[in-house]
C-alpha cells in the first residue's frame, strides 16, 4: 500500500492512497470523468493557486497504485523533476514534456514548472511541487474504549491521530522519543540530525534522504503537529530557543504515545534479525 502527499510552499496539501488518482494543474477539474460515477469518486482535482496564465489547465495525473506512483505529464510546458533513491548515484534528475510518464522513487520527489507561479503582473517565479511517496500498513483495529465522563475529564489530552508505522517520519518520532522510551529522559540534550539519521539508518537500513539535515527538521515539524494541538505546536508559536522546542517534541512524542517503546523493541529486533552473520551449511 502506498499513501502519496503532494504539498508546496503556498500549496494546499493533498494525501491520496492506493487506487486514488490525482489531477493538479491550474484548473484541472474539467479533466474528473463524469460518466462513470465509481471513476469520478477515485479521481482528485488540485487547483494549484497563483499559476501563470500560461500553465496549462491540466499539469499533471498523478496516479497511486499497490506498490508505484505514476506521474504522467499533461502540461504544455516541460517540467524538471528530482529525487533521491537508494543507488549509489545519489540524486537523480529528469525532464518530462507533454505525454510522458514516470514511476516516482519512494521518498520525495520535488518538480519544477520554470516561470509557473505568477508574483504580480509580468513577474512570474518557478512552481515548486512536492510529491513524498511512502509505504503505509493497513490501520490496525480500533480497539472499544470505556466511556469517560466529558465533565470528570474535560481537561485530557485529545487522543492524537498518529503516524503511519514504518514511514520516514515515524522512524524519525522513533528516534526523537527514544530517551523517553527507554527511562533516560535525563538525556542532556536531544539528539542531534546526524544522530537521528544514523538510528534511523541502522534500524531500517535505508534513511530515505535524512542525511540532508534540513530534511530532519521537516519532519520533526511534521510530528510536532501531530502530537500537539495548532494552538500549542512550539513550531507556531516559535517560542525558545530550537533545542528546547525539539526537547519538547520529543518528549510530548512519547507521551501521546505517536510511537512507543513496543514501537522501539520492534525495530531493534529487525535490526538485529538483519545484521546477523549468515549461516554456514
Amino acid at each position: 500500500m502506498l499513501r502519496v502527499t503532494l504539498r508546496g510552499h503556498g500549496l494546499p496539501t493533498a494525501t491520496l492512497g492506493t487506487g486514488e488518482t490525482l489531477l493538479f494543474g491550474r484548473s484541472p477539474h474539467h479533466a474528473v470523468p463524469e460518466d462513470d460515477p465509481d471513476d469520478a469518486l477515485r479521481v482528485t482535482a488540485l487547483a494549484l493557486p497563483r499559476c501563470a496564465p500560461h500553465v496549462s489547465r491540466l499539469l499533471g495525473e498523478l496516479e497511486i497504485g499497490e506498490e508505484i506512483a505514476r506521474l504522467r505529464w499533461h502540461g504544455a510546458g516541460e517540467t524538471q523533476v528530482s529525487s533521491l533513491f537508494d543507488a549509489p548515484g545519489g540524486a537523480r534528475r529528469v525532464t518530462l514534456v507533454e505525454g510522458m510518464s514516470l514511476l516516482l522513487d519512494e521518498g520525495e520527489n520535488a518538480l519544477v514548472v520554470m516561470r509557473g507561479r505568477q508574483t504580480a503582473r509580468d513577474a512570474f517565479e518557478d512552481l515548486s511541487i512536492i510529491v513524498d511517496v511512502a509505504t503505509s500498513s493497513p490501520a490496525p483495529a480500533e480497539r472499544a474504549r470505556p466511556e469517560v465522563d466529558e465533565d470528570l475529564d474535560a481537561t485530557a489530552t485529545a487522543p492524537s491521530p498518529g503516524l503511519v508505522p514504518l514511514t520516514r517520519e515515524w522512524y524519525v518520532a522513533l528516534a526523537l522519543a527514544e530517551p523517553w522510551l527507554t527511562g533516560t529522559d535525563d538525556y542532556p540534550r536531544p539528539p542531534s540530525n546526524r544522530e537521528i539519521y544514523e538510528r534511523v539508518l541502522g534500524w531500517h537500513g535505508y534513511a530515505w534522504n535524512l542525511e540532508r539535515a534540513q530534511r530532519v527538521d521537516d519532519a520533526i515539524r511534521a510530528i510536532s503537529s501531530l502530537a500537539f494541538s495548532a494552538k500549542d505546536d512550539p513550531f507556531r508559536a516559535g517560542a525558545g530557543r530550537a533545542q528546547n522546542v525539539r526537547f519538547a517534541v520529543g518528549r510530548r512524542t512519547a507521551e501521546v504515545r505517536l510511537v512507543t517503546a513496543d514501537d522501539l523493541d520492534t525495530v531493534e529486533r529487525a535490526a538485529a534479525k538483519r545484521n546477523l552473520p549468515p549461516v554456514t551449511p
